[in-house]
């Protein structure tokens, strides 16, 4: 079953159910619009063609959407004249979907039912994923376990040893010993070297030696 009918200054041939682009028309996205130019029209018994329409025969339609078509360049030129003209154009369309025929004040032919698209199945991955990271989760738990054992309990330092205080007081009666040493060995250096090599020595040069004596020491 097709009809044949005319609109914008075209020709359509169309079946229930059929979505065609056609010139711009009045109306919004939604309202129902009817065809009364038919040219031809086939029913499940005969064919029957208009002079040039047929009289009591529409195409009912549903307006689905509104746009433009693809650019179009109009380029102009004329040789010689240095006359360039370079224009673009969108056509405007209307989109209708066909719903059925009347002829002779009876309805003919409707329109197929859409099919409704299967759902997608996306719980089995969903679950799948879960039970991936299950696994993974038990894997990973013996292992911190065994990264725990096997640490070393912290080793806690001894405290330093307090220093004595009476430290200095010790240390004072060794240095006077030390003098006490080095001047018993200058007086018994002097007491070899006799008592009239002293006497004939300076002052300044005992002095000298009574210091070396000490530094050494």
């Amino acid at each position: 079953m097709y009809a044949v009918f005319e609109t914008g200054g075209k020709q359509y041939k169309v079946n229930p159910g059929d979505v065609i682009k056609i010139e711009k028309i009045e109306g919004k996205v939604g309202d129902s619009v009817k065809f009364d130019k038919v040219i031809a029209i086939q029913d499940d018994k005969e064919l029957k063609v208009g002079t040039p329409f047929i009289e009591a025969a529409t195409v009912n339609a549903k307006i689905t959407e509104f746009g433009k078509g693809e650019k179009v360049i109009i380029f102009k030129f004329k040789a010689k004249k240095d006359y360039r003209n370079k224009q673009g154009h969108r056509q405007p369309y209307a989109e209708v979907e066909i719903e059925n025929f009347t002829l002779d004040g009876k309805s003919i032919g409707k329109a197929p039912a859409k099919k409704a698209a299967p759902a997608k199945k996306a719980a089995p991955k969903a679950e799948a994923e879960v039970e991936v990271e299950v696994k993974e989760e038990a894997k990973a738990a013996p292992k911190a376990e065994k990264v725990a054992k096997t640490e070393k309990p912290e080793v806690k330092e001894a405290p330093a040893k307090e220093e004595k205080a009476d430290a200095p007081k010790d240390e004072a009666p060794k240095a006077e010993a030390k003098k006490s040493q080095t001047k018993a060995d200058i007086t018994a250096k002097l007491d070899e070297l006799g008592v009239e090599y002293a006497k004939s020595l300076k002052k300044d040069e005992l002095l000298a030696i009574l210091a070396e004596a000490e530094a050494k020491a």
